[in-house]
């Protein structure tokens, strides 16, 4: 009969072996053509566990459910435009997105030593490459949506609002397949790149030397770049984040509303920034249960009835 310390050295050894096993997920360059303006003193990637920086040569990381249900969502983690911090094994957004039956892309975006326009060009191409391919990952074209948290949020609502926008077109063949995400998730989003709700380093890292131009501003400040034909959004924010604050999600609403565009929004309270998905934040950490429900209700998410 094995003693409890055997069973635990089991456990361990059998856990990790299912580690080993797992096969690693599949990357997909975003521009095997060539970046787009590329540095010629680009180095290497760095991962600081699940925390990217140097990001030279775009990627998406495919996670794969495991019962897909032909919904995608390509998630654009944040990290203030200086590095893309997604989570070791791709963080717990992608395990919750997952559990749903979703296929997550992760996206590895430029970002600070490239500025605009890349973010936006590697998220409208990336939203290209997976529709374009939707058959062979056994996917819908029409249920290929986006979510972003912090800056990554603002990466998300550049590619909903600026997707035929002269910035995201590079000249390639594949400009000709749509670059509109079908549905977008905001999570304590950056919105403005104004005064004086603007998220300092994001917009230092994201415009540069223009970053005081106050047409650049106005030019990267989503708000003010919806359209009827931004896609349906839904949004997440806390009161209580000091860090990118809620009047970015409340300007966003706003825009929304202006062009007739559906928006849902959620704002609590509690909550620092971040994801918001811890259970001692009570209410707030429900949002992705409210989120769930309206993925479900547009269609995006088959009927739990329909479930397999």
């Amino acid at each position: 009969m094995l003693r409890p310390r055997h069973l635990l050295v089991l456990a361990l050894t059998l856990a990790l072996a299912a580690l080993r096993a797992a096969p690693a997920p599949e990357v997909i360059p975003l521009w095997p053509e060539g970046v787009p303006g590329l540095k010629a003193d680009a180095g290497p990637e760095k991962d600081d566990n699940g925390r990217f920086s140097n990001i030279h040569h775009p990627s998406l990381v495919v996670y794969r459910p495991a019962v897909p249900n032909g919904t995608a969502i390509l998630y654009a983690a944040g990290g203030g435009y200086q590095r893309v911090a997604v989570g070791a094994g791709g963080g717990e957004i992608t395990r919750w997105l997952n559990g749903l039956g979703i296929t997550v892309f992760v996206l590895k975006y430029r970002h600070a030593d490239y500025g605009q326009p890349a973010p936006l060009q590697d998220a409208v191409r990336a939203v290209r490459i997976v529709r374009s391919r939707a058959a062979a990952f056994g996917l819908k074209p029409d249920r290929i949506g986006m979510l972003g948290g912090s800056a990554g949020g603002h990466v998300t609502a550049s590619a909903g609002t600026l997707f035929a926008a002269p910035e995201a077109q590079t000249g390639a063949a594949l400009d000709a397949v749509s670059g509109r995400p079908d549905f977008m998730i905001l999570v304590f989003p950056v919105i403005t790149m104004e005064n004086p709700h603007a998220h300092g380093p994001s917009r230092r890292n994201l415009l540069g030397a223009k970053a005081d131009d106050p047409e650049t501003q106005r030019r990267w400040s989503v708000d003010r770049q919806t359209s009827a034909q931004t896609p349906p959004a839904f949004l997440v924010h806390s009161s209580e984040d000091t860090t990118v604050v809620v009047e970015n999600s409340l300007l966003f609403y706003a825009g929304m509303r202006r062009a007739g565009a559906p928006i849902e929004m959620h704002l609590y309270p509690k909550g620092p920034h971040g994801a918001g998905m811890a259970p001692a934040l009570g209410p707030t950490a429900e949002w992705p249960r409210h989120c769930e429900s309206w993925l479900r209700f547009n269609g995006w998410l088959p009927p739990k009835s329909a479930q397999p």
